[in-house]
């Protein structure tokens, strides 16, 4: 049974492979917490994808199983362990700028274009028709194999966690949702919320902060955003703003609105994992804002803005760290919000190295969150998740992906967190290739064609070798 040749095996099948990516492309599988109803815990079109992959699923002979609409699985092979492939069906928002359709699932240049087409539904798709061939080839299989499909992994992972309060958790397995080789390091993932209440005591100063907007996501480097202030000396800020603009080389937009001015700010969008690969909106503003004599609470607001302002690593907050096995501690400043009633509001995500203790983020955020009397609210604190170089999953993966691609099989470690971490023994492996730019979660996201299928390849020959 050495003999496959797993890349024909795609091959034979590209068409249907094509035919089916397109349809789960085309379904915008966006949270949607508002038409969320029983069976389908994060609205109707993330429900529609999941239908859709255990469809496939159940047409190709394999078992699926639907827990609640949170998550879902099929299954291939027998026996009593489970060699775990977790993927996700749910996309953040598309944003603004594309070329092409968001959900158009075009193809284009040898590339296939649509939100999800890297992360993850194309590798999901990949990852499935690895199955599918082992299904097809009849191949015998002494372990279980289950692809695991989440629903809320771009937000809280509930998918995961409920799903596994019902069902097995697999011994060892992988996550197609990041980069190849293999990424045997995963950073912790620490999000904090910051939260400054309004003093209405304070005196009226000429100049006010009337509102502050920016930001969507935690994991996402805001790529809008969008001030509006009033008082006195509007004509000479706005003339201010625009030299900033021009010096900055950045959009910006300015305008009068009754006696308010706004100042919009456009950044780039980038994953929260890679904040130095953005340019964040929100902090550029804060950044112009910052030169202006706001008092009270918007100053307060404008203060912390500016700690985060200039650098990624934390250093301004004091929580800098770094280890050898997956480098520097980095900070996203994902959701930035002001309004002269209700107060600031600042959301961060911070991922922190394999080997570094929380409790000191934890600690040092805290002390300054008391300085300029915001409160601070953990919203979640995900543990990194590392795999030793020497372990079995390890050895098999650097073998398949060295006897696919004639490449060297090396590790890595990232700052991005995927379902990996949520096995007990886990790594992620692909599909995105060397080489190749990140564009997950940024305009224009694609999947080149001929990487899909090399995917594909790689993950029947892991799955196989992994479950034989």
């Amino acid at each position: 049974m050495n003999h496959i040749n797993w890349k024909e095996e795609v091959e034979l099948r590209k068409k249907q492979l094509m035919e089916d990516i397109k349809g789960l492309l085309r379904i915008p599988s966006l949270l949607d917490e508002e038409n969320a109803k029983e069976g389908a815990p994060f609205g109707p079109e993330i429900e529609k994808a999941l239908t859709y992959m255990l469809d496939l699923g159940k047409d190709s002979g394999m078992i699926v199983k639907n827990v609640d609409g949170y998550a879902g699985h099929i299954e291939i092979g027998n026996g009593d362990d489970i060699v775990g492939v977790l993927c996700h069906v749910d996309v953040v928002p598309p944003g603004d700028g594309w070329s092409l359709e968001p959900f158009g699932a075009e193809v284009k240049d040898g590339k296939i274009f649509a939100r999800g087409a890297i992360d993850d539904k194309g590798p999901t798709m990949a990852a499935f028709y690895g199955m599918k061939i082992i299904q097809e080839l009849k191949l015998p299989l002494s372990k279980k194999v289950r692809m695991i499909i989440g629903c809320d992994e771009e937000s809280n992972w509930r998918c995961v966690r409920h799903y596994f309060t019902k069902e097995e958790m697999p011994a060892i397995g992988f996550a197609p949702d990041a980069d190849f080789p293999i990424i045997s390091a995963e950073k912790g993932i620490f999000d904090v919320e910051f939260r400054l209440d309004n003093d209405q005591k304070e005196e009226r100063n000429s100049l006010q902060l009337l509102s502050f907007t920016s930001g969507q996501r935690l994991n996402m480097v805001p790529d809008y955003a969008e001030a509006k202030i009033q008082g006195s000396d509007l004509e000479e800020i706005q003339h201010s703003f625009e030299a900033y603009g021009q010096k900055s080389a950045i959009e910006y937009q300015v305008q009068m609105e009754g006696d308010a001015l706004i100042l919009k700010v456009k950044g780039k969008s980038a994953h929260g994992s890679t904040p130095d690969m953005g340019t964040n909106a929100g902090l550029m503003l804060g950044e112009f804002l910052n030169t202006l004599s706001f008092t009270g609470t918007a100053k307060s607001f404008l203060h912390l803005l500016d700690e985060l302002t200039g650098e990624y690593t934390g250093h301004k907050l004091d929580i800098a760290a770094e280890d050898e096995a997956s480098g520097k501690l980095t900070v996203n400043a994902g959701i930035l919000s002001y309004d002269l009633t209700e107060g600031g509001k600042v959301g961060l995500n911070i991922r922190y190295p394999v080997t570094h203790d929380s409790k000191k983020i934890e600690n040092t955020l805290s002390t300054r969150a008391k300085t300029d009397d915001w409160s601070m609210r953990i919203i979640e604190n995900n543990p990194p998740n590392y795999v030793e170089e020497n372990h079995p999953l390890i050895k098999t993966l650097q073998k398949v992906y060295e006897d696919q691609t004639g490449k060297k099989g090396e590790l890595m470690a990232i700052g991005g967190g995927t379902y990996a971490r949520s096995l007990e023994t886990g790594v992620a492996f692909g599909a995105l290739f060397p080489g190749r730019e990140d564009v997950a979660h940024q305009k224009d996201e694609h999947m080149f064609v001929e990487d899909l299928l090399l995917a594909s390849a790689i993950y029947a020959q892991a799955i196989y070798e992994l479950a034989k």
